[in-house]
């Protein structure tokens, strides 16, 4: 999904844009009357003279040139408020100064005082020297002032920049963007980001909390759930968080998810939350069971009935996988892969027509799934609609291309571990000057 330029603080960009004073157009014409009596002059000659007009013309200073000077002299001798004051009167003199509402945003920004950094980042939305890390620091100051509709959108808008930012912004950026997710109900979208993170952030206790809350599918930010059940959380955050550990360490996983049955084996999402661990560790007889138990518990649990249809359906179990596609699909209509899985079930029991529709919603829903593209050409090619399923099959190629680019991307942007960062429930350090 995610996310690749722009230029991110603690850099100076250039130079910057200023207004040049208009030329003393009389003087020049004055200079050029004087030449042309002079035929036989080289052009060369002409044109030293005019060189000699143009820097007098634009070395007065307007007072916009002045501010800005003094509001970066002030911010690189780090006298802040002298900074934020002359960036305020810059960008009020030349609201076109990207770095100027940059510079100030970030000021505003590091003094934690994020209603006034909003407004100057909202300047830079459209800019593509800032827009990805405009979005980035927007959504922040909007999780921070408790805006979190508001946040989501920005981060969802920084996702589809093409960069995502220095390593510090990412850190910090994914982890917000998950817990929005997960308060969102985007319990996969919020486990994605923070997957992500996990080699790169180790055993942070930060990452954990939030991979728990994901995991047990609450609807909590960090800040806001019971007490009571922080140990579940805990529990689960860690056994996740060690799966995902760069090399996986599922003997610590094992530990923890034990525990978490253990104590709250009649708890909703406790059995899916090691079936879970079981499918990453591939031991499929194991994540069975456990799913199982998980209906006994929430027999509406649409995770463990999507995953036991495709556990039929691997072991040509298409009665059983039918019945739970069904129930997952009247239990949340909208839901692509059950749509998919119900597909596949009814092309493997030959009623192609009704194949052929479950699969179109599905592609309806999930238009980038490789998966039903591909399904959907091998019905469409039995039906004889033949040019529809090479469209198809050129789908499909496309977006696996696609989707592997963007694997080999995510793994190179991973690079080395990174120091961890201590508390992500804070906000970014990045140097802006």
């Amino acid at each position: 999904m995610i996310i690749p330029g722009i230029l991110f603080p603690g850099h100076d960009h250039g130079l910057q844009t200023r207004n040049i004073p208009p030329l003393n157009y009389s003087t020049l014409m004055a200079r050029f009357r004087i030449v042309a009596r002079f035929r036989w002059m080289h052009l060369s000659i002409l044109l030293l003279s005019l060189s000699l007009v143009l820097p007098a013309a634009a070395a007065t200073p307007t007072r916009f040139d002045t501010v800005a000077g003094q509001a970066d002299a002030a911010r690189t001798a780090n006298h802040i408020p002298d900074a934020i004051r002359l960036y305020r009167e810059a960008t009020r003199l030349n609201s076109a100064w990207a770095d100027g509402w940059w510079y100030l945003g970030s000021l505003f920004y590091d003094q934690d005082r994020f209603s006034e950094a909003a407004p100057a980042f909202q300047h830079l939305l459209d800019n593509p020297k800032y827009r990805g890390s405009a979005h980035a620091f927007l959504g922040l100051c909007e999780y921070e002032t408790g805006q979190y509709d508001e946040a989501l959108a920005q981060f969802r808008a920084w996702a589809g920049a093409p960069w995502a930012g220095t390593p510090e912004l990412r850190n910090v950026g994914y982890y917000h963007f998950a817990l929005l997710l997960t308060r969102d109900g985007k319990f996969t979208e919020s486990l994605a980001l923070v997957t992500w993170m996990v080699p790169r952030m180790g055993d942070n206790h930060a990452i954990a909390e939030a991979m728990g809350l994901a995991s047990l599918r609450l609807r909590y930010m960090p800040e806001n759930y019971p007490p009571e059940l922080r140990e579940r959380i805990w529990l689960a955050g860690k056994a996740a968080l060690y799966a995902q550990m760069a090399p996986r360490q599922f003997e610590r996983a094992e530990e923890f998810a034990a525990r978490l049955v253990t104590r709250y084996a009649g708890q909703p999402e406790v059995h899916a939350v090691r079936a879970m661990l079981y499918e990453i560790e591939e031991k499929k007889a194991e994540a069975e069971l456990e799913y199982r138990e998980e209906l006994k518990i929430s027999p509406s649990h649409v995770p463990a009935l999507v995953a036991l249809a495709g556990m039929d359906l691997d072991k040509a179990g298409t009665a059983e996988a039918g019945v739970f596609a069904r129930k997952a699909i009247d239990v949340e209509p909208n839901h692509a892969e059950a749509h998919h899985l119900l597909g596949r079930v009814l092309f493997a029991n030959g009623d192609l027509e009704a194949s052929v529709k479950e699969l179109e919603i599905a592609r309806q829903l999930a238009p980038k799934s490789s998966g039903v593209r591909a399904h959907l050409a091998m019905v469409y090619s039995r039906l004889g609609r033949l040019q529809e399923a090479k469209a198809e099959s050129t789908a499909f190629v496309a977006l696996k291309s696609k989707a592997d680019a963007a694997a080999a991307q995510r793994m190179k942007s991973l690079g080395e571990p990174t120091t961890p960062v201590q508390d992500l429930s804070g906000k970014t350090r990045e140097k802006t000057n």
